[in-house]
């Protein structure tokens, strides 16, 4: 990746993808696999809840101040499990699987960050909540961030892991990788090749952006492939990364017209991924944020160190 890394001046690149690749390469021999699928503590219930035109799966279990987490890409809300079983301990605790994802609903519309955003503000309303934390990673950062953005004030604070923002920082030399090639993987042709083949599609993912592959098991693997085998559930995965161009002018527009948001951000980068990139990056958008590494661990960082990733979360939500 040191070739990659010279493409933006945070090395953003360098430290992300293609460094996964290798050391995913150099360690799968060698690390025991440590990632499985939990469930969600009993007391948690699952609802289907209907926001902005469409409907989320969503958990909920809990008392206290409310925390909402978002997944990404080659996860579902079920990737929370581990810290939820945390949280749930002193906070109420709202996970949904993002709109066309996870046992969500599946629109034909709506993919941009901007409108998934309205999802989830409609999913507080539901739920009567009138301002959460919040904890992002992937694709579920860029929601997160039109939802700090639209409305600042319902995101108490943000802790954001390990993705970039469409339009923000670097991003116009960050899409350019190759390494990236699945942005603008998509088309009636490209589902027809990854069908009946998502498993081999999301490898690839798992694969090459963990710092040992091998962390990410087996179960896990089946489990995720199952829930993206659904009906429409790669096309609508697809959508996500197709809405990116959208995404860029939407969030250089938020930035404009509202400045930088003002919460408190803890701007997480995995070790053998983003790294300290991520407070660079958030720091074009947000007043207050400090930085974090997970340890060990490449862009899954739930999978691949969920530990270490729960310790951060915990320990910036209790200041």
């Amino acid at each position: 990746m040191g070739t990659i890394a010279r493409v933006t001046r945070f090395g953003l690149l360098g430290r992300t993808l293609l460094a996964g690749v290798l050391v995913a390469v150099a360690t799968a021999l060698t690390t025991p696999a440590l990632a499985r699928i939990e469930s969600f503590p009993a007391g948690f219930r699952t609802q289907m809840v209907q926001t902005n035109g469409t409907r989320l799966h969503v958990r909920v279990g809990g008392k206290g101040p409310a925390v909402v987490l978002l997944h990404g890409f080659g996860d579902t809300g079920d990737m929370w499990a581990p810290l939820a079983k945390v949280l749930v301990k002193d906070h109420t605790v709202i996970v949904p699987d993002l709109r066309g994802m996870g046992l969500s609903a599946h629109p034909d519309t709506g993919y941009t960050k901007k409108n998934q955003a309205v999802d989830i503000a409609g999913v507080m309303d539901a739920l009567k909540v009138k301002a959460a934390d919040l904890v992002t990673h992937d694709i579920g950062n860029m929601v997160g961030y039109a939802l700090a953005a639209q409305y600042p004030a319902r995101i108490t604070r943000w802790v954001v892991i390990d993705a970039p923002l469409p339009g923000i920082g670097d991003w116009d030399n960050i899409i350019r990788s190759p390494v990236l090639w699945h942005f603008n993987f998509r088309g009636p042709d490209v589902e027809r090749l990854v069908k009946g083949r998502e498993r081999i599609y999301l490898d690839r993912f798992w694969n090459e952006l963990s710092a040992d592959p091998k962390k990410i098991d087996e179960e896990t693997r089946s489990h995720y492939a199952r829930l993206y085998a659904r009906s429409h559930a790669m096309h609508d995965a697809f959508e996500q990364f197709g809405a990116f161009s959208q995404d860029a002018i939407d969030n250089k527009a938020l930035l404009a017209q509202g400045g930088k948001i003002t919460m408190p951000v803890f701007a997480v980068g995995a070790e053998k991924s983003f790294g300290t990139a991520m407070a660079d990056d958030l720091r074009f958008v947000a007043t207050n944020v400090t930085g974090g590494i997970v340890p060990s661990s490449g862009h899954w960082i739930m999978e691949e160190n969920p530990k270490a990733t729960i310790k951060l979360v915990m320990d910036f939500l209790a200041k």
